[in-house]
């Protein structure tokens, strides 16, 4: 092969032709010819044999994201455009849903579209290009984009540590069309909340419990008059679903003095009053937690959903302490038939882990707690079969006695 190509060692091909979309570092034998970082190359085994084509940083641990595993499938402006079309094709549902209007288009890997990330926010578009790949043919994308969905506007929200693995620097700002405002109202399953594009966390909001709030709320429902405790609240999406089940109150509990404003905000805008129904705490959680506790203050559901405790595998020990500690503060706070809703969004934590964690709370704070339901990304962020790193949130629904 005269092109420029990526050879592998000998035993290293077997995940390439499971499908698996990274090709890491360790595994490449030589490079031939000279192709620049961001070029989408051919990976050939080490007998030759052609494996996959992707695109190529040799400042990445993650050297290759492949692309295609068709020899005749050309990597060219029509493959990006076959690629975004079917994965709005397969959110066609929620494009026609009247009571829904934010949500993941295209969720990388898992959609075929290594390192991009595109999410709906009513009439805007917001875009994460995480990889040299996808970052090199932004202007591409922003053009397929415009073209296929007519957006108002497409905001670019590549401000994440995970870029400085690809030698990336962070970057966010508008690419086409118009300035969303601040903040845009959008609807989930009937409510309406407020999102800043600019400056929310993730691209604006946590788009991938959707499902996850809508789970809590149907149980939530069977015990009307609820106490609700709902930590790393951030702008109170699970307080809106809690009050709109029938919660009596709601305590948002956040380390940022904003979110929790705009979680005010959020609560006026469907009909509930944040003086009487809602009340907000700032401050960090574990010793907020233990105030609670040592205050003997008691709820009917606590709700945590921390942000990722585990970046690396090297975190993992001090994540599952980080995760039993707040779980056992929250069992110590509910009253008996209570629901506690716990979340893990640390992909290096696996579902199995994470359970075990919980188990080893419930045992020190002596108190029994039953599995009524589990949780995981809402289906407009699908995990590949072959790309089970795509899978991060995961989440256990429990009655504590």
């Amino acid at each position: 092969m005269k092109e420029p190509h990526v050879v592998l060692k000998p035993g290293k091909d077997k995940p390439l032709r499971q499908r698996h979309p990274w090709v890491f570092s360790g595994a490449l034998a030589h490079i031939v010819g000279e192709p620049a970082d961001g070029d989408v190359v051919p990976v050939l085994d080490a007998n030759g044999q052609w494996l996959a084509r992707g695109y190529l940083n040799r400042r990445s641990q993650i050297t290759l994201r492949l692309l295609t595993w068709q020899q005749d499938e050309a990597v060219d402006d029509e493959f990006w455009r076959r690629r975004l079309q079917q994965a709005i094709r397969a959110r066609q549902a929620l494009a026609a849903s009247q009571t829904t209007d934010a949500y993941r288009l295209v969720n990388a890997e898992s959609d075929g579209l290594p390192g991009l990330i595109v999410d709906r926010y009513g009439d805007w578009l917001v875009v994460q290009l995480l990889t040299v790949g996808v970052a090199q043919r932004q202007a591409l994308l922003v053009r397929l984009l415009n073209e296929l969905l007519a957006p108002m506007g497409i905001y670019e929200r590549s401000d994440v540590d995970v870029r400085s693995h690809e030698g990336l620097p962070p970057v966010s700002g508008l690419l086409s069309g118009a300035a969303p405002p601040a903040p845009l109202w959008v609807s989930e399953n009937g409510l309406q909340f407020g999102v800043s594009l600019a400056e929310g966390q993730k691209t604006g909001f946590y788009l991938d419990q959707r499902e996850n709030r809508a789970h809590f709320a149907v149980t939530l429902a069977t015990m009307p008059g609820a106490r609700v405790l709902n930590c790393f609240s951030y702008s109170g999406a699970f307080a809106v679903y809690a009050l709109t089940a029938g919660a009596a109150h709601v305590t948002n509990l956040d380390s940022s003095y904003a979110a929790l404003l705009l979680a005010e905000e959020n609560l006026r805008r469907n009909r509930f009053d944040p003086d009487t129904q809602a009340d907000g705490l700032a401050g960090d959680v574990f010793q907020v937690l233990r105030d609670l506790r040592g205050q003997r203050a008691s709820f009917d559901a606590v709700i945590l959903d921390p942000p990722k405790f585990a970046h690396a595998q090297a975190q993992v020990s001090a994540a599952t302490r980080g995760y039993k500690d707040i779980n056992l503060l929250a069992l110590h706070l509910l009253r008996p038939g209570g629901l506690l809703a716990t979340f893990s969004c640390s992909g290096l934590v696996s579902a199995d882990l994470f359970q075990k964690v919980i188990f080893g709370a419930a045992l020190d704070a002596g108190r029994e707690a039953q599995i009524i339901g589990r949780f995981t990304h809402s289906a407009d962020h699908p995990v590949l079969l072959s790309f089970p790193e795509g899978e991060y949130l995961k989440g256990l629904l429990c009655r504590v006695w």
